[in-house]
C-alpha cells in the first residue's frame, strides 16, 4: 500500500469529538445514502468520551403512571478534517451529532451525525472471520486527537491480547496514546483496517519528591477495545448495518424499537402492570 492510500485509510476518517465537558476522538464508520439519496453518517467512539452527555433521573411516565428512571441525551459535536498534500490539515468542519447507542461496559458509542452530505473517507473494519489471524507483534497504527490536537498517528505492535479489565478483554499495544486518543482507531499497519478502539492507558502512582501522590502515565502501554467486542456490541445493539451490506439503517431501527418495546413490557410486568393495559 502506498503512502497516500495509507494516509487516506488511517488519518482521514479520524474525527475530534467534543461534549460540553470533555473531548476525545472517533472514526467515521458509515456514510451511505438512504432510499431518497440522503446520506446517513455515523461515528464510532468510546462511551466514556460522551459520558458527560448522558444522564438519567426520575421522571413521570404517563403510561406507567409513576416516576421511573429515564435517560436524557445531549447533543455532541464532531469535527471532520480536510487535508492537502497527503496529511496537512487544511481546515475542519463541525457537525452536531446525537448519541444513537452506547454501552459503558464495552466502552463503545455510536453517534449519528446531523448532515445529509456524504463523508468520502470511512474506516474499513476488519472482517469478523479475520480476527483470529491477529497475533502478538502484529504491526499497528494508533490514530486520534491526543490532547485534542489535530489527528496524528503513532506506530507500535500488539503486545498482549488477553488483558482483563472489569471483566472485559482488551488488547495492549505499544502505539503511544494519551488523553484525547480515547475513541480513536487502532489499525493494521499493512492493510489500514481498523481492529480496535483506543480506550485506556496505564498509570502508576508516584511520589518522588514528597509533595503528594501523582501518576506516571505509561503511554506505550495503551489498551484498545478488542475487535470481537466491537462486533458483539453491534449485534447486541441491533446495528448490523454498520458491517453487513445486506442490512439497512431503517431495518436496524425497527429492530431496536421492537427490542425497546419488549424491554418496556418486561418492566411493566416487573412492576405488576397488566400486560393488556391501555395506553393513553
Amino acid at each position: 500500500m502506498n503512502i497516500q492510500e495509507l494516509h487516506k485509510r488511517i488519518l482521514y476518517p479520524v474525527v475530534r469529538v467534543r461534549t460540553q465537558k470533555a473531548g476525545g476522538s472517533g472514526t467515521i464508520i458509515y456514510s451511505k445514502p438512504d432510499k431518497q439519496g440522503k446520506y446517513e453518517n455515523f461515528v464510532m467512539t468510546c462511551a466514556h468520551v460522551v459520558d458527560s452527555a448522558i444522564s438519567t433521573k426520575k421522571d413521570w411516565d404517563s403510561v406507567l403512571k409513576k416516576k421511573i428512571e429515564k435517560e436524557f441525551l445531549q447533543e455532541v459535536n464532531i469535527e471532520v478534517f480536510d487535508y492537502v498534500y497527503l496529511s496537512t490539515v487544511d481546515s475542519s468542519k463541525s457537525y452536531r451529532a446525537n448519541i444513537l447507542a452506547y454501552d459503558k461496559h464495552h466502552d463503545i458509542a455510536i453517534l449519528s451525525v446531523d448532515t445529509p452530505k456524504p463523508f468520502p473517507y470511512v474506516v474499513e473494519l476488519i472482517p469478523f472471520e479475520e480476527i483470529k489471524q491477529i497475533r502478538l507483534f502484529t504491526p499497528i497504527y494508533t490514530a486520534g486527537c491526543s490532547l485534542l490536537h489535530d489527528p496524528f498517528a503513532t506506530t507500535g505492535q500488539i503486545t498482549y491480547m488477553k488483558e482483563l479489565i472489569e471483566n472485559r478483554t482488551y488488547y495492549m499495544t505499544s502505539g503511544n496514546a494519551i488523553f484525547g486518543n480515547s475513541g480513536g482507531a487502532v489499525y493494521l499497519a499493512d492493510t489500514g483496517q481498523q481492529i480496535g478502539i483506543t480506550a485506556r492507558i496505564t498509570g502508576m502512582p508516584s511520589d518522588l519528591f514528597g509533595f503528594g501522590i501523582s501518576f506516571d502515565w505509561m503511554t506505550w502501554m495503551s489498551f484498545m477495545v478488542s475487535p470481537d467486542r466491537i462486533y458483539q456490541f453491534f449485534n447486541e445493539q441491533e446495528l448490523k448495518f454498520l458491517y453487513d451490506p445486506s442490512d439497512t439503517f431503517e431495518s436496524a431501527m425497527k429492530r431496536r424499537e421492537k427490542k425497546q418495546k419488549e424491554a418496556l413490557m418486561a418492566r411493566r410486568m416487573e412492576e405488576g402492570e397488566p400486560e393488556d393495559k391501555e395506553e393513553y
